[in-house]
């Protein structure tokens, strides 16, 4: 259990590179999870090593990124990694049609060799070309303002925004900038709900949580003159925001803590009792497939202290979640926490009794 395999690393920091043409996705809209976990992904590759194409992820820190409340547990990951796999991408012909294919060829959810389990993700083929080693029309940005953000919308126009940063405005059509957000024709249909719920929503996320901030104007185009005339465009100023958003890393996000201390610098630290208990209740969790949540997993814990030895209590965690899977594969079991707690205490106390004889 010491020799666990490291997932893959993390960079220091986080930099999303990303085609302009990755922004227009349009057969599937993507929720702000989906889309988060895109900004993820193209912050853990090396878009110039095609070889960083697959990545993985502990089950525990995908579930995090998907906002999956539930339990650890590989079923409730389904749906999550089906959603990622429909996703699909359109690119422009030179003649006006298009080419639309999946972002996602795999996802594999499995156990490595030391019995983690993890998700694992691999781009499409037809993507690399849009995800690997491009030269031109792509804009960057480091993942924190990714992740503060709290709706779809806000993190697809702080995109669109990163886009025309450098040329610090831009004047977009109202329907393409709907098409552009995912948001349907039914959806804010009245500009002054498309204002207040949309523009003016995210005009402050990306004050309070980004790198970038704007102001708009509203244009009016067509036949006419004055306020008669449609609103069809929309004009956005968009400046650096010098104020102080909180830089939140991908470590703190997802509960991990950084992999950037390298193992001289460890030795000559005490170990901290808070981290130890981290890592043995990892361990507890581990033993029983990450099924129960934390404060479940911590009661069991509680109950493991007359047990000292940690690969002992590893075993004894591993044999009784054996024996409520073996139950449960022969009865039903409405509470499977409250049985799996009654079997660690009978196995708790056999164990005691065993050292007492002794």
């Amino acid at each position: 259990m010491k020799n666990k395999k490291k997932e893959q690393s993390l960079k220091k920091n986080y930099l999303v590179e990303k085609r302009n043409v990755l922004t227009e996705i349009r057969a599937n809209k993507m929720t702000l999870q989906e889309l988060r976990f895109f900004s993820i992904y193209l912050s853990k590759i090396n878009q110039r090593d095609l070889s960083t194409r697959v990545v993985r992820f502990r089950l525990a820190e995908f579930q995090k990124i998907m906002e999956i409340e539930s339990r650890i547990n590989v079923e409730h990951t389904r749906k999550s990694v089906y959603g990622l796999l429909q996703k699909i991408v359109e690119v422009p012909t030179e003649k006006g049609g298009y080419i639309a294919f999946q972002l996602f060829k795999i996802g594999e959810v499995d156990q490595d060799e030391d019995g983690v389990w993890y998700v694992e993700i691999d781009a499409h083929d037809k993507a690399l070309p849009l995800m690997f080693d491009f030269k031109n029309q792509y804009f960057t940005y480091q993942l924190w303002n990714a992740l503060n953000l709290k709706s779809s919308n806000q993190l697809n126009m702080y995109e669109q925004l990163k886009r025309w940063q450098y040329n610090g405005e831009v004047v977009l059509p109202l329907e393409k900038i709907r098409s552009m957000l995912g948001i349907e024709d039914h959806e804010y249909a009245r500009w002054d709900k498309f204002r207040e719920k949309v523009l003016n929503s995210c005009q402050r996320a990306l004050m309070e949580h980004t790198d970038i901030k704007f102001t708009y104007e509203p244009i009016r185009k067509g036949v006419g003159r004055g306020t008669g005339r449609k609103i069809t465009h929309v004009k956005f100023i968009i400046e650096k925001n010098d104020g102080s958003p909180k830089q939140m890393s991908l470590e703190e996000f997802i509960g991990t803590k950084p992999e950037t201390i390298v193992m001289d610098e460890l030795a000559n630290v005490e170990p901290d009792p808070l981290d130890q208990y981290e890592e043995h209740l990892e361990a507890v969790a581990e033993a029983s497939d990450f099924e129960f949540s934390n404060t479940q997993m911590q009661v069991i814990f509680n109950l493991l202290s007359p047990v000292t030895d940690e690969l002992v209590r590893y075993r004894l965690i591993k044999s009784s979640y054996d024996r409520l899977k073996m139950y449960a594969s022969k009865n039903e079991i409405s509470n499977r926490f409250g049985y799996f707690e009654k079997i660690v205490i009978t196995q708790v106390a056999k164990l005691s009794s065993k050292v007492e004889a002794h």
